[in-house]
């Protein structure tokens, strides 16, 4: 049988390295995710949030057998490794850029031995550093990726930026992205919050619509009245931080045109919950 798995390098995306006896500690009081229990082979996905419990970085925690990898925009190492290194103090613990190349394996079954499954969501399909990718894997562009992940709704780095919004209005709780029981964090006590409250009023969900995508922060409107912003997009399709109480059913419009939301299977639950 042939193999439907598309193979794409992204040169969006960087790793550090982070090892020494004290890294589980260091990022444990760090990052949304547990990292006490994490096994080398095993990935998770995570934040490094705002003491208000704002995203300032995605990432990707890669368990190794001496540490561990973080998988960050490229753009943004240098600075994500400078933050990490004022939380460092006296935990030995070793931070350094890797060079290893990160790619995406998506669209097809197969488990490829030495990737990582995308703990966000099985459809988005598996991450790879520096791994072998099966012979007969097709060669795709990052675009490719990105129009994938962006066709099952999942908000990445663009939708969300940097200082602007909260973890659980971009899904993170929806994806893995943060661990309720593990205890102290950056910006836990905000982010825990917003979950014991359980009624969310502002989510990222996917739009609909003909024509080139509205430019980011195009105003979405039920009406006359303010229903959300466009975030980043392609033809066709965009995500938008929504209100969930206007947006839902309504008839929406962006710059005189019509769009729709669309909620993908995997959040319908948590949105129904929250409408």
């Amino acid at each position: 049988m042939a193999n439907n798995q598309l193979l794409a390098v992204l040169a969006s995306r960087a790793l550090i390295a982070v090892s020494g006896p004290d890294w589980r500690h260091f990022l444990q009081g760090l990052l949304t995710q547990d990292v006490e229990t994490l096994a080398p082979g095993e990935l998770r996905f995570a934040a490094l949030l705002t003491p208000q419990g704002r995203l300032l970085y995605d990432m990707f925690v890669a368990g190794r057998e001496d540490g561990c990898w973080l998988e960050v925009e490229a753009a943004k190492l240098p600075a994500i490794v400078q933050r990490l290194s004022l939380y460092r103090l006296r935990a030995k613990v070793e931070i350094a850029a890797d060079e290893t190349p990160v790619a995406a394996l998506f669209g097809g079954e197969a488990a490829p031995e030495g990737w990582f499954r995308d703990p966000r969501l099985p459809a988005l399909g598996w991450r790879g550093y520096g791994a072998a990718a099966p012979a007969d894997a097709q060669a795709a562009s990052e675009a490719d990726y990105e129009a994938h992940r962006l066709a099952l709704g999942v908000p990445g780095p663009a939708d969300w930026g940097s200082e602007k919004t909260y973890p659980i209005e971009a899904g993170f709780d929806l994806m893995d992205g943060i661990d309720f029981k593990k205890g102290c964090f950056v910006g836990q006590e905000t982010t825990s919050r917003m979950k014991r409250r359980g009624q969310i009023k502002t989510r990222m969900l996917p739009i609909a619509f003909d024509g080139p995508a509205p430019a980011p922060g195009a105003e979405i409107l039920a009406g006359s009245l303010r229903a959300g912003e466009v975030l980043s997009g392609q033809d066709g399709r965009a995500m938008a931080l929504v209100r969930l109480d206007r947006a839902l059913g309504a008839e929406l419009t962006v710059e005189g045109r019509p769009v729709r939301v669309e909620t993908p299977d995997w959040m319908a639950s948590a949105i129904s919950e929250s409408a």
